[in-house]
């Protein structure tokens, strides 16, 4: 499991995505998060904004991460 460490006190789902190096853009990053490809916590959310925070786990292409303090 990959791992992304937080810088403040929450990530965005869509830069999260980025951070990992799962998508390369941030328009990449909408397009699978509002088609329904990303889960968090195991469930699908299409929300780009969605805010992270430590222990959410992001599921994308059968890749899981982790987010950290």
């Amino acid at each position: 499991m990959d791992v992304i460490r937080l810088r403040d006190e929450y990530i965005k789902l869509g830069q999260a995505l980025k951070a990992a190096g799962l998508v390369d853009s941030g328009a990449e990053a909408k397009e699978v998060i509002v088609e329904g490809s990303v889960k968090v916590n195991e469930e699908t959310d299409t929300r780009r904004g969605r805010k992270l925070y430590a222990g959410d786990i992001i599921t994308f292409n059968g890749v899981e991460v982790k987010i950290e303090n």
